[in-house]
């Protein structure tokens, strides 16, 4: 890999990420999903995906895969191995509140076992598009699936693949950018990897977790002089945060107050 891109840097071109996907993003893929009226989707019979029309099974399946590789950080083809006995579930009979615990049945960084389960709660309302537990809840609701691959392959007609046999990564891209096209985003800058970077960003940037803690959840090394993280964090390709001007502007428009502090300073 390290040979390749040296062939790559003499020849003259330059690497670059997948750009990172943002909160907003997946907001108004989540309400487009939930609002797209149902039609029958899936693969044309040719399997071209040229010819994919997502269908109401599809969206949901991707509501859920997003949010997973999103808040979990995760590499896609880490996403498509979890299978249902890696999940387990378990509600609060006091407050009723629910969460969900994703053991990885492998990772790239942890080949030898010792893997860290991923523990989601329920979240608040305003962060519902982001949230595992209500993505898990409805795919259930409308799978009734309870064992197997979660993700599963999408064939024509919006059904899913009858064999235990993960979704392949092609697939699940393909899928993705067709929901970028129906929100008119050039899905260009975009892979499989947006979610990973675009997870990183947001739990820094907006929810402003210590790297150390960001480290810990996604399974990064916490030596920080091999400095991995930050190319998850600054990348060229990814949409600013800040507008130039109003880097040292103090009176712009205050940001999106949040729920759970109530501050929409820009320094919160």
């Amino acid at each position: 890999m390290l040979s390749l891109r040296r062939r790559k840097v003499r020849a003259g071109e330059t690497s670059t990420s997948a750009r990172a996907i943002s909160s907003d993003l997946l907001s108004d893929l989540y309400y487009f999903n939930m609002t797209c009226p149902g039609q029958p989707g899936g693969l044309a019979n040719n399997g071209s995906d040229t010819e994919l029309v997502l269908g109401p099974a599809a969206r949901t399946l991707l509501t859920l895969g997003y949010n997973i590789a999103f808040c979990g950080l995760l590499r896609v083809d880490e996403l498509l191995k979890i299978q249902f006995h890696d999940i387990t579930t378990w509600q609060n009979p006091e407050t009723g509140q629910t969460k969900v615990t994703i053991k990885l049945p492998f990772r790239k960084t942890s080949q030898f076992g010792d893997i860290k389960p991923f523990v989601f709660w329920e979240l608040p309302e305003e962060f519902q598009h982001l949230c595992v537990v209500r993505a898990l809840a409805a795919w259930l609701k409308k799978t009734r699936m309870t064992q197997g691959f979660v993700f599963r392959k999408i064939r024509a007609q919006d059904r899913r693949a009858e064999e235990n046999e993960p979704m392949p990564s092609e697939q699940f891209l393909a899928m993705f950018r067709h929901n970028l096209l129906d929100i008119k985003v050039d899905y260009v800058p975009y892979g499989t990897h947006s979610f990973r970077r675009g997870g990183c960003q947001w739990l820094s940037v907006e929810r402003r977790w210590p790297l150390r803690q960001i480290c810990e959840w996604g399974g990064w090394s916490q030596d920080f002089s091999h400095l991995t993280i930050v190319k998850y964090l600054i990348s060229w390709n990814d949409n600013p945060h800040v507008d130039r001007d109003d880097f040292f502007n103090m009176h712009r428009l205050p940001a999106v107050a949040c729920p759970t502090c109530n501050r929409s300073c820009h320094c919160a």
